[in-house]
């Protein structure tokens, strides 16, 4: 799963440089969630079958003795424009702009990987 995880970062990554923004916010979403159930199947044993990102991180903040809790709100509009994205770009005509995915791959690469590989 950590594996399937890093390679939807690498592919948001090149699909970033390719200009498909709408599939690179999707795979930025999909290595998110999949990195959060990781760390969940670790630390539990298990992981809920949601797609939800807030869902996600609410749970593995109750059993990291509520580690994430702060990270989550100081980042609630980042972590909420990504779980969006996966319905948005899957199913809804609206696209992502540069810009939109470009702070949005920062966010990830820069603030939510290293908080969450250290939980």
């Amino acid at each position: 799963m950590k594996e399937r995880a890093q390679a939807f970062l690498r592919n948001a990554k090149r699909l970033f440089e390719e200009g498909e923004y709408d599939l690179s916010i999707f795979c930025l979403e999909q290595y998110c969630q999949l990195i959060l159930k990781y760390k969940l199947l670790v630390k539990t044993g298990t992981y809920p079958r949601t797609h939800s990102l807030t869902r996600l991180l609410t749970i593995l903040s109750k059993v990291t003795d509520g580690e994430l809790a702060s990270f989550m709100k100081k980042h609630l509009l980042h972590i909420t424009k990504l779980e969006d994205a996966y319905i948005v770009s899957r199913y809804l005509p609206r696209r992502y702009s540069k810009e939109e995915v470009e702070e949005i791959l920062y966010f990830v690469e820069e603030v939510f990987k290293p908080v969450v590989e250290g939980v």
